[in-house]
């Protein structure tokens, strides 16, 4: 039987990707008590890695989609952290989102949204969490976005 998680992402339209393979020297996330860190996941859809830079030429509705698809990325490593059982995450508590962006761009958060509000919609006051927008001069692969996270399991 679907989970109460499992059944709200199908109520809206959402199927998670699989999650990710590490990049580099790394592991996708690290349980440590009740609490998962989720290593920073790359804007990337079914085609590969969503490049582009806000402020040049990449507008704030393209990177909130970048976000977005970071978010959904970091579900699905949630989704392997929890052995398939989204509903064991209590509390999303904060996310950080790292933007590619000219020196002169300052609607970090409005990109960031992207991530945040899909997080939110999913969860509920459960994913209501702390958060960073921070611009960065680039990112990996050339990525518009990254988000990285840290979630409270039962």
């Amino acid at each position: 039987m679907a989970g109460k998680i499992d059944g709200r992402l199908k109520e809206l339209g959402i199927e998670l990707p699989p999650a990710p393979a590490p990049a580099a020297n790394y592991v996708p996330f690290v349980i440590t008590d009740s609490l998962v860190f989720v290593a920073g996941q790359i804007s990337m859809d079914e085609t590969g890695p969503i490049c582009g830079r806000l402020g040049d030429g990449y507008s704030v509705e393209q990177g909130r989609a970048a976000a977005r698809s970071c978010a959904l990325n970091l579900l699905a490593q949630l989704r392997e952290a929890c052995d398939g059982d989204l509903d064991r995450i209590r509390q999303v508590v904060r996310l950080g989102g790292f933007v590619n962006c000219t020196p002169d761009f300052v609607d970090q958060p409005a990109v960031v949204n992207g991530a945040s509000d899909l997080i939110v919609e999913v969860f509920g006051d459960r994913g209501r969490h702390a958060r960073t927008a921070v611009g960065c001069g680039a990112l990996p692969l050339g990525v518009a976005v990254e988000v990285d996270g840290i979630v409270r399991l039962d």
